[in-house]
């Protein structure tokens, strides 16, 4: 492949997931958000997981790369390719602030763009008060948005119906500033 192509690559992975929204900077954690969380890479859904049922573009293959990560950890993932994500979205009670390109649904929660599997996983077994899970925006090296060794830091956010949130996890990253 030449070098053009390798630079062109993310552009078009980003243009085809249609994310209007610029990836957002993580938020101050709160008081009591736990510390970055070292997980190993066996995590597994819990026993009683319901299917997990994956919104997304027909032409994205981040959000495609997310369904093979969630599969790879347990998860039993129904993907349902949509040309409307603004209205799935909408739908399903997503904040336009905690966007990203695909929206997947498990039991009562919402899960919007690439949260890691064990973070999905922790919510099924705590199940907080919450409507979901967020990871605002696209960010480099979360699942589904690999790149090489680059690991950006982020949040992975928990709101509530009115689009109130908290940092449920910090993700570490790789990347130095």
């Amino acid at each position: 492949m030449r070098p053009t192509a390798l630079l062109l690559l993310p552009l078009l992975v980003l243009t085809a997931c249609r994310v209007e929204d610029a990836p957002a900077a993580p938020a101050e954690p709160a008081p009591e958000a736990q510390e970055a969380m070292t997980v190993p890479a066996s995590a597994v859904a819990p026993a009683d997981a319901s299917t997990v049922t994956v919104y997304k573009s027909p032409t994205c293959g981040c959000c495609s790369l997310w369904v093979d990560h969630l599969e790879a950890s347990g998860f039993e993932v129904e993907s349902v390719d949509r040309t409307d994500m603004g209205a799935v979205k909408d739908s399903l009670g997503v904040p336009s602030h905690l966007s990203s390109c695909h929206t997947a649904v498990v039991g009562d929660y919402v899960v919007e763009g690439h949260v890691p599997a064990e973070h999905v996983a922790r919510m099924l077994d705590e199940q907080p008060a919450a409507r979901g899970l967020a990871v605002p925006g696209m960010p480099i090296g979360s699942p589904g948005m690999e790149m090489g060794d680059r690991r950006d830091p982020y949040d992975v956010i928990v709101f509530d119906e009115a689009g109130d949130g908290a940092v449920f996890a910090h993700v570490e990253g790789t990347t130095r500033p």
